[in-house]
């Protein structure tokens, strides 16, 4: 196997816009050593990365944090907003007052998200829902529900609906609640494939930023993309991709850390994280 590899590199790529520009550009092909992409939603990519079954992927920030002592980050890299994201949109039937203490519909695609809503619910709004999972389809998750959490792809296509409902987006609840970044998606290596592979995890890095560079220099080709695959028009693909960020500085490891305070607060994950990133990358930004 090329570059000495016994076995190929297993990289798991979020199926979602929100990160298509790190991976747009990215062609494993390229690279000199055998690799396996496994494109997926963020609820698989974590369970797959978890169990050993890849080797590096873009998974849920709080994938990452109940998990952190397996892995390292690729650092710069996330997927993150400072107030709206546009794709993390909870869909009101009932009026707020009611939903906080009624029942709300999850999609079950990314951990973040769902544990991101039970902050906002729970923490900022005092009030006590009740959760049940769901396919991400609005209307059949309304029929018995007050509210409807839907991410990604299948939320953005919903907010374009005549649908009358009221709309939260949860980037922009959380940025007005605490004035931090959210930051919902990470890219994690198992230690064990970063000390073992490190030329080769070098590699995939220098190709993800590359990724990464060339999207934000030039929007178009994934906007067409959008455009081709999803629909909608061009001006609202130019303005959602404007409104992510895919660095991973200081201001959105501090949202991040605030975050994950507050899921152990309430209970959601039990240990303080630590945010470690892959200490043998060299870095170019």
């Amino acid at each position: 196997m090329g570059n000495g590899l016994p076995r190929p590199i297993k990289l798991g790529r979020i199926s979602y816009t929100n990160a298509w520009p790190v991976f747009h550009h990215f062609d494993p092909a390229e690279l000199p050593f055998q690799t396996e992409l496994h494109s997926d939603m963020p609820a698989t990519l974590n369970r797959k990365l978890r169990a050993g079954e890849i080797d590096i992927a873009a998974i849920s920030s709080y994938a990452y944090g109940i998990s952190s002592a397996s892995y390292y980050l690729l650092p710069n890299l996330s997927v993150s907003s400072f107030g709206r994201v546009q794709s993390i949109l909870l869909f009101l039937k009932s009026p707020l007052e009611k939903v906080i203490h009624g029942k709300i519909a999850l999609t079950t695609t990314s951990a973040t998200s769902v544990n991101l809503l039970k902050i906002i619910m729970e923490k900022f709004y005092g009030g006590k829902p009740t959760y049940e999972d769901a396919e991400p389809s609005l209307e059949s998750m309304l029929e018995n529900a007050d509210a409807a959490l839907l991410i990604g792809d299948h939320a953005i296509r919903a907010s374009w609906l005549k649908h009358g409902y009221r709309v939260l987006d949860l980037g922009e609840v959380w940025n007005l609640w605490t004035g931090q970044w959210m930051t919902y998606a990470l890219w994690a290596v198992h230690r064990e494939t970063a000390h073992r592979y490190p030329e080769a995890l070098q590699s995939i890095y220098n190709g993800l930023l590359e990724s990464k560079r060339k999207s934000t220099d030039d929007l178009e080709p994934i906007v067409s993309k959008a455009l081709h695959q999803i629909g909608g028009t061009s001006p609202y693909w130019h303005n959602y991709f404007q409104h992510l960020c895919h660095d991973f500085g200081a201001e959105q490891k501090a949202g991040l850390q605030l975050y994950f305070q507050y899921a152990r607060e309430l209970g959601l994950m039990s240990d303080e994280v630590q945010l470690s990133e892959l200490p043998s990358l060299r870095v170019s930004r």
